[in-house]
């Protein structure tokens, strides 16, 4: 039967081209992929099929069909098939083959027909001529842009992602509105993407600011060698990975150019070639990028007064009280955790050791400027969080949020800075030596005392009141008013470090469910840490808290260190402040060195302070589970004055570590806290002040992470490394009754806190 050629440029109807139709007389119609068949039964459709071959428009199919199928019936018949997805319409002068098939059997929802076809830029950074580039994107099949006509897409194949060139590459087609893919194509994992659009993800700039957060190491060898930009590491790939790379980069841009749209475009993708295993990289905006975002947002929170807004408190169990639960933690921040591009490359469980200790390494690294010079070698190239809790998720919490505060608490390059000397800016500035508290005989010693010690315990230089020196703003809640404390007391690896005045420490950094709560524990740990200086370096016997065997965890506890050949016990530390303030102690049973271990807590809940000691000890507890031949403990990961101490101090040489003969074994009386974070945060504020001290807090919390940190200052408080200037550390434990007299600088305790 004949039928009108089409011509009144109707779309042509066929089978969708990656379906292969089979079907014989007395059989359905079969319809097949690579991995599926469908049948379509009933002498209608046996009718129709060898019909829908693409040649035929719709008054054709029609036609054809008549009279064994009526018009009516071969037009609803065609509806059902287009609407299952089994017919598809094509252009009069459509071409089909593979690549229709493709598209089709992929459904990946494209217009590979119609219109300008789509034009690609191929750009060479690698240094190799770009031939192999344009002999890849000839046999791609797709058309390279030439003789100045505008490209739908860039392709840049270089060797290394932080190649300077593609921050100017970057710029420019922001500027232009255009969009841009990279890819590298050597080392043992392939990279591709993520796709860089204007207006639309992240840009360049977001990407390298996370990938430099795993070359700190190299970026010190390149500044001390006067080089800028990246290590122009040895090429190394085979032929085949290359062309693999390429071939890969080619079908993701062959696809993007057809129209096709996903999530996944803006993840980087790397394939190891050594496995063929795969993975995608999340790549997320920065809100404050310099490129794309707003480079002020950092400034403008930490100059603003820290307002204290309503929290509930819905969590109570664990190491605290917070506003929501650890799931709900790893669900907003979890995110955050990638090998490639996350803040915190992973979350893993120290193998040493019982499973029940619940020890979390989460291993962030410290964030540098590439327009100052990055930190030395000698500062840790990672920071380490260390995550403690009760069950595994409170760890891997733990593990995470601690993580993501020390990344908050180095300096970035964005915080608000003013330039001035103390005397100038007091009242306002906060003098260092009310937080670090060295006395000047420790100031005389500093230099004999700094080569004997470990970072934690070294001895700044004396502060000088005249010289000009970095200021950042903090709110002191106490007053409700801005003051001025030094940059590098502030920020880990400020600028100002150099000077050697001040060294900022975690001591009072805490994150939290909301700001809130994140104030509230920098207070408590500043609290903690005060009561324990005060026990440390006086020396003082304290009372026991009891290990209530009722509480299941307790009981587990024990009998796990008991299994290690270990006890247990804990010490009231509470101080005036009348905070419950807890000492867990574990000691090596039936040895010369018995390992003793320390675990501190604080809070308003006695018990809640006990958990986190216990917690903490625990977390201290795997570089010590390692055994040897002869039975003495093979010690892993440890500084030199922690190995001493575990090598050398017992119960016997350092009696205050026992509990104290014929006192109160009572646990510390609950202070009963508000509901609510902020109300805490008051209450914690109000107590302060009536001992006379103010509380300062600097908000840390970073835009990419939103992860909310305080920095806490307290003045006056002790921290529990070695300052030994004037003030609590002699006079309350004689306020206390603890001591008849203050103890003289030369009797206290000549171990530093190890912790």
């Amino acid at each position: 039967m004949s039928r009108p050629a089409p011509g009144n440029g109707l779309p042509l109807l066929g089978f969708a081209p990656h379906l292969r139709v089979e079907s014989a007389p007395g059989e359905p119609v079969f319809l097949l992929t690579e991995d599926r068949v469908t049948t379509l039964g009933g002498e209608q459709v046996a009718l129709l099929a060898p019909l829908l071959d693409g040649s035929r428009d719709l008054p054709g199919i029609v036609a054809d069909a008549s009279p064994r199928l009526s018009a009516e019936s071969t037009e609803r018949l065609v509806a059902r098939l287009l609407d299952a997805g089994l017919l598809h319409t094509y252009p009069p002068d459509a071409a089909g083959g593979p690549e229709r098939a493709y598209w089709a059997l992929a459904d990946l929802d494209v217009r590979p027909d119609g219109g300008r076809e789509p034009l690609l830029a191929p750009v060479d950074l690698t240094g190799d001529g770009g031939a192999p580039l344009h002999e890849a994107v000839s046999a791609a099949g797709l058309r390279t842009a030439t003789g100045g006509a505008p490209a739908d897409l860039t392709l840049a194949l270089c060797h290394d992602y932080l190649d300077p060139r593609l921050s100017a590459l970057d710029a420019a087609h922001r500027a232009e509105g255009r969009s841009w893919l990279p890819v590298r194509a050597s080392g043992t994992h392939l990279w591709i993407g993520p796709f860089f659009s204007p207006g639309d993800g992240p840009c360049w700039t977001c990407l390298a600011d996370r990938l430099r957060l795993r070359r700190r190491g190299e970026a010190y060898v390149q500044h001390r060698l006067g080089h800028s930009g990246p290590a122009a590491h040895r090429p190394s790939y085979l032929p085949a990975g290359r062309a693999a790379a390429l071939q890969l980069a080619l079908l993701e841009a062959g696809k993007w150019l057809a129209g096709h749209r996903d999530a996944d475009q803006g993840s980087l993708w790397r394939l190891d070639t050594r496995t063929l295993e795969s993975s995608r990289h999340p790549v997320r905006r920065r809100p404050q990028c310099t490129r794309c975002g707003d480079p002020l947002l950092v400034r403008d929170r930490v100059s603003a007064p820290v307002v204290l807004t309503p929290q509930p408190v819905r969590e109570t169990g664990g190491g605290g009280h917070r506003t929501y639960g650890p799931d709900l933690m790893l669900e907003r921040y979890g995110h955050l955790v990638d090998p490639v591009t996350g803040l915190v490359a992973e979350i893993r469980r120290d193998p040493r050791g019982p499973e029940f200790l619940n020890c979390f390494h989460a291993g962030a690294q410290p964030p540098w400027d590439p327009a100052l010079p990055p930190p030395p070698l000698n500062t840790p190239l990672r920071s380490p969080g260390s995550g403690k809790g009760v069950t595994e998720v409170h760890a891997r919490v733990s593990a995470l949020a601690e993580a993501l505060e020390r990344y908050s608490g180095h300096f970035h390059g964005d915080e608000p800075r003013r330039k001035g000397s103390y005397r100038d800016l007091a009242p306002l500035a906060v003098h260092p030596d009310t937080v670090q508290l060295f006395d000047r005989r420790q100031f005389e010693d500093r230099a004999e005392w700094n080569r004997g010690h470990g970072p934690f315990h070294r001895v700044t230089e004396p502060f000088d009141e005249r010289a000009a020196i970095d200021w950042t703003p903090v709110w002191s809640l106490t007053g409700h008013r801005q003051r001025l404390a030094p940059t590098s007391l502030l920020y880990y690896n400020a600028p100002d470090a150099g000077t050697g005045f001040c060294r900022a420490t975690s001591n009072g950094a805490a994150a939290g469910t909301s700001l809130e709560d994140a104030v509230v524990h920098g207070c408590l740990e500043l609290v903690e840490r005060d009561a324990v200086a005060l026990w440390w370096y006086n020396r003082t016997r304290q009372p026991a808290v009891v290990l209530d065997e009722r509480d299941p965890w307790i009981a587990r506890m024990r009998a796990v260190l008991r299994e290690l050949g270990r006890t247990v016990w804990a010490l009231d530390l509470t101080s005036d402040l009348g905070i419950p303030v807890v000492a867990a102690v574990s000691a090596r049973i039936g040895s010369p060195a018995e390992d003793v271990v320390l675990g501190f807590g604080a809070h308003f809940d006695p018990k809640v302070a006990l958990r986190r000691a216990l917690t903490e000890l625990n977390q201290m507890l795997p570089p010590l589970t390692g055994g040897t031949a002869d039975g003495t403990t093979a010690y892993t990961g440890t500084d030199p004055e922690a190995l001493h101490w575990f090598r050398h101090a017992t119960t016997a040489n350092q009696p205050y570590l026992l509990p104290a003969a014929r006192r109160s074994t009572r646990p510390p009386a609950a202070l009963r806290p508000p509901a609510d974070a902020a109300a805490q945060v008051d209450a914690l504020v109000g107590l302060l002040r009536r001992h006379g001290l103010e509380v300062l807090v600097l908000d840390q919390t970073r835009p990419d992470v939103e992860l909310p940190v305080a920095k806490v200052l307290i003045p006056g408080l002790r921290p529990h490394w070695t300052g030994f200037g004037p003030g609590r550390l002699f006079d309350i434990p004689v306020a206390l009754g603890r001591l008849d007299r203050p103890t003289d600088f030369a009797d206290l305790n000549p171990l530093p806190l190890h912790l």
